[in-house]
């Protein structure tokens, strides 16, 4: 006898299957999520905020550098941004994570600036942009 029942369902595709634990509920804090239109603005002064800042040997900013590494706005407004320098002996490397957080904690909507400093990966010329590169006249 030959079995002429045909499913009607779909095998579901999947490309990666993430094995991570799930993450932890967040605690009920009465915090909403910042409106997406917000994060754009957000983000656009941040970009601009970081562009104010300058490596002092350099004559370009640290945006356009490639020393900014990450950047994050938690649901508290918290920007957390993650950053290298272009040397581990930098003569300011103890001053430019305050630069940062100075130009960051001026954005509206930003109630605080947390800024970590990473050698890994270690900064390289490739991270410029070719903005940088053409102010540089590395093109």
């Amino acid at each position: 006898m030959t079995d002429t029942t045909q499913t009607t369902a779909e095998p579901v595709a999947r490309d990666v299957i993430d094995l991570s634990p799930p993450a932890p509920a967040a605690p009920e804090t009465g915090l909403t999520a910042i409106p997406e239109a917000e994060v754009a603005r957000i983000t656009d002064d941040v970009v601009a905020a970081l562009k104010s800042v300058y490596d002092p040997e350099i004559p370009v900013d640290i945006y356009e550098l490639g020393l900014i590494y990450q950047v994050d706005l938690e649901d508290d407004r918290t920007l957390k941004v993650e950053m290298t320098l272009t040397a581990p002996g930098c003569p300011v490397a103890g001053e430019m994570p305050g630069w940062i957080q100075e130009a960051c904690d001026k954005v509206e909507g930003v109630e605080r600036t947390e800024v970590t400093l990473t050698f890994d990966p270690p900064w390289t010329p490739d991270r410029m942009t070719d903005e940088a590169r053409l102010q540089l006249n590395m093109l």
